[in-house]
């Protein structure tokens, strides 16, 4: 697939005319084309002249392609100037709008004193020169100013100049478009009003000359109003996306013959030395060569917690350098970074067609035919029967006049703009939210498709669960303390020396935390793992064993099955062929997994759960997140066909990590990789969460349902105001006594994509997040003597539905942040259930 910039749209007829031209080019598959980003993207079999003869294509069409610029470049970001304006706070208008706002100013300047005389003298008698008044008669006074009329409307149309030139192009390529329109109304009553003005000077006529100069200026003046408002609100749409593209640094430093240089983050190359100090942003990808630093990995990842990288770690563009100092052997640079990857996949999806758009295409691609139809129809209808319903009781001139006025009207009030925009611009401003969020969509369509969805089915390992083995419960067979803490030395000193990972997560454990409640390493002599059984070892002089139950006989049943039953992994322990004790090991859910599964099954979506893992953990695991089906023991090829199954009477979304899950993302209806931050899994996803947070898929649906109806909203208005407007511009309402003016016309027409755009805009405004206030309180607690009674009453007090918990230790407190309304009681309880005291809350 590749991405082109098209230039000369105006309208959907435009776009949809352009799309026809590409789709007859032999060797083109499909194609989408965007008015809202002027940008078109093409499938097909791309060898060495398809690209050309795409070109050619469109520009036989009567517009201009080429091959597509950067993201940055498609938004108005690579104008360094314009970045440093930015940077500097002040508001940047793109290059089309200023023009638009020079050209209304100047129509606007001439307008008024053409309005004036048209309107305030003919109409309502506001005086003019009296030296025109007083030395000449009322036909020579009319004829002055016919000729003044003339004149200062010829400049206004020359000015917009734009609409005649790029109206006629599109004639003569048989694709008539909006410009068409407003020429041919606009050109018309220039035209009708100079035969009058000529006729009036040769005719002894001493009535007043019916002339419609005013309305020709007044038409593409109005039409240059709307164009600007919908230009200026088009630039709105994609401020999301320019706020993320700015995240990006402009310069790097570089060393060059041992001298640091700042230069352009364009000329830095593969294989250059890049030095980031202290609050500086990293603006490539490479690996730390010299040097520590703690960087900020929150616009990748979400995570704002820093990470401390040394020599050999990756870094990623985009990234912040919060302290210290690094030197960087740049991997991959532009669009080529992970940051520079996700830019590409937001412009793209932000640039590609909605299946809901069709709707429009189909309309646009015959709108401007029929509004001409109808226009000329309406000219013939009303010449013969004349405004008062009987064409003999009018002259020839005065139904003339009258046709004309609303053939005009007809042309200049229809609006195939609005229907061209009302599907991208919702889609530009939903992506661009989403994107703000952590959020990518890779196309339009699943932005769409997303809110469809019936079943959610999730991968456990890295998606309801943190994926990585933690401590749960340590629990030591004696209660007297001298021998609970030799059980935690022996256990340290022995699971430090095997390679398993849940000896890693043991080791770990002790390393952090449980150091502060007594344990030491001791040496540990003949080492040995023993193979489906454990590992044992000489510590103190005694012999250490630790492993499953078979390896330690005499360990408590009831409770390892009871530990089991919870989703844990009872790693058992002994000390010369005696039961000390076990440590329980398990992977965790995540902080908000019981949160998304609740919204999920609140909006109707059926939960599924699909693991690797064994029946008795998945099942625990399932019931405290509140998933209602399980599927435990399923080998990676044999997830596909589970979706597969559930895909044939349902929509399914697949929730994983993006590369173990590839298969089961590529059959479900909508595939989700979550927590794909920095490798960016987008081959097998349609969507990509940035952030290890199940709870962004709730996000995007809510997303993708709030964009959805604008889309329709849009849709609706629309087809609404052609159906409406054009049949009142024609005279339906004339047996009534309403008849529109053109210059109403033109101004309910310039209204009418401006009116779009707002609305879409209004997406920027969107709740996605729970709306219930977020309540903060300190518990006082006493009975905390370490990291491990830290996390027990965190675990405690995070197990209460829409609590997170900031326990420490050392001040014996305990900052809760929750939704909704829960008692003191409620958090009293389950401190003294993790046995500890309770003092007081507030």
């Amino acid at each position: 697939m590749k991405s082109f910039d098209v230039t000369g749209m105006s309208c959907a007829a435009c776009s949809a005319h352009v799309q026809k031209a590409v789709e007859g080019v032999e060797g083109v598959v499909s194609c989408s084309v965007n008015l809202l980003t002027n940008s078109m993207t093409v499938e097909g079999n791309f060898d060495g002249e398809l690209e050309n003869k795409i070109v050619s294509a469109v520009e036989k069409a009567g517009y201009g392609a080429k091959p597509a610029s950067s993201g940055a470049a498609r938004f108005g970001l690579e104008n360094e100037a314009e970045n440093g304006e930015r940077k500097r706070g002040k508001k940047i208008l793109d290059g089309e709008t200023k023009k638009l706002i020079k050209r209304f100013f100047i129509s606007v300047g001439i307008l008024l004193p053409l309005m004036y005389v048209s309107m305030g003298h003919m109409m309502w008698h506001w005086p003019i020169f009296s030296f025109i008044e007083n030395n000449f008669s009322h036909e020579k006074v009319m004829i002055i100013l016919g000729v003044y009329e003339a004149l200062l409307s010829l400049v206004v149309l020359i000015i917009n100049r734009k609409f005649f030139i790029s109206g006629t192009r599109a004639v003569i390529n048989r694709s008539p478009n909006m410009d068409t329109l407003v020429a041919l109304g606009a050109g018309v009553s220039y035209v009708y009003s100079f035969f009058n003005l000529i006729k009036y000077i040769g005719s002894s006529n001493s009535g007043m000359p019916d002339f419609y100069f005013e309305s020709a200026a007044m038409i593409v003046t109005l039409i240059t109003v709307g164009k600007t408002l919908e230009s200026f609100s088009k630039g709105k749409t994609t401020d999301a996306l320019k706020a993320l593209m700015k995240l990006a640094p402009q310069t790097a430093t570089v060393l060059q013959d041992g001298k640091e240089k700042t230069i352009d983050v364009s000329e830095v190359k593969t294989g250059d030395t890049v030095i980031v100090k202290t609050g500086e942003s990293i603006p490539v990808d490479g690996i730390i060569t010299e040097g520590s630093a703690s960087i900020n990995e929150s616009n990748l990842t979400g995570e704002s917690i820093p990470l401390d990288k040394d020599k050999g770690k990756n870094v990623y563009a985009s990234t912040l350098c919060v302290t210290g100092r690094i030197v960087v052997k740049v991997e991959k640079v532009g669009e080529e970074t992970s940051f520079g990857k996700i830019i590409q996949l937001v412009t793209d999806a932000s640039s590609s067609k909605a299946p809901i758009a069709k709707i429009a295409d189909k309309v646009s691609a015959i709108f401007v035919p029929a509004v001409l139809l109808i226009a000329l129809v309406t000219f013939v209808i009303w010449f013969f029967i004349g405004v008062s319903g009987s064409g003999g009781t009018e002259s020839i001139s005065a139904r003339l006049s009258n046709a004309i006025a609303l053939a005009v009207c007809v042309l200049v009030i229809s609006c195939p703009c609005s229907l061209g925009l009302a599907t991208p611009v919702s889609i530009m401003v939903g992506n661009g939210v989403a994107a703000k969020k952590g959020i990518l969509f890779k196309t339009a369509a699943s932005l769409e498709a997303l809110e469809k969805i019936e079943v959610c089915v999730m991968d456990k390992t890295g998606t309801v669960t943190n994926g990585k083995p933690v401590v749960t419960d340590v629990i030591a067979a004696g209660t007297d303390g001298n021998a609970a803490s030799d059980f935690l030395s022996y256990a340290y000193s022995l699971e430090k020396n095997s390679s398993h990972p849940l000896a890693a997560a043991v080791t770990k454990y002790f390393e952090e935390d449980a150091g502060l409640c007594g344990a030491s390493l001791l040496e540990a002599r003949d080492f040995e793992e023993i193979i489906g059984l454990g590992v044992k070892a000489v510590i103190g002089g005694k012999l250490v064993k630790g492993g499953n139950l078979d390896f330690i006989p005499d360990a408590p049943k009831d409770l390892i099955e009871e530990k089991s039953r919870e989703g844990k992994t009872p790693l058992l322990f002994s000390v010369d062929e005696k039961y000390a004790g076990m440590i329980c090991v398990s992977d965790t859910e995540k902080e908000t997994s019981r949160r998304a599964v609740k919204e999920l099954n609140k909006m109707g979506i059926e939960t599924v759960l699909l693991t690797g893992d064994n029946k008795t953990v998945a099942d625990a695991i399932a019931e405290r997140v509140g998933i209602k089906k399980v599927y435990a023991g399923v080998k990676p090829d044999e997830k596909e066909k589970i979706v597969a199954e559930l895909s044939r009477d349902k929509k399914v979304a697949m929730v994983g990590d993006g590369v173990n899950d590839a298969p089961s993302l590529k059959r479900s209806f909508v595939g989700i990789a979550i927590g794909a931050g920095t490798d960016v899994a987008l081959d097998a996803a349609d969507i990509v969460l940035m952030k290890n947070d199940l709870l962004d898929v709730v996000r995007g649906i809510k997303i993708s349902k709030n964009t959805l109806r604008n889309i329709h909203q849009n849709l609706f208005w629309a087809f609404f105001y052609n159906v409406i407007c054009i049949p009142v511009a024609a005279g339906a309402l004339g047996s009534l006594g309403i008849f529109l003016k053109p210059m109403y016309g033109a101004l309910a027409m310039s209204l009418s994509s401006f009116c779009v755009v707002m609305n879409a805009l209004r997406l920027n405004f969107m709740k996605i997040d729970r709306g219930d206030s977020v309540m903060k309180k300190t518990i006082q607690i006493k009975g905390m003597m370490c990291q491990h009674c830290q996390k027990h009453v965190t675990d405690a007090l995070c197990a209460i539905e829409g609590v997170k918990a900031d326990v420490d230790f050392k001040a014996g407190t305990a900052v809760v942040e929750y939704s909704g309304d829960i008692s003191d009681d409620v958090f009293k309880k389950a401190v003294v259930d993790a046995g500890y005291e309770f003092v007081s809350i507030g």
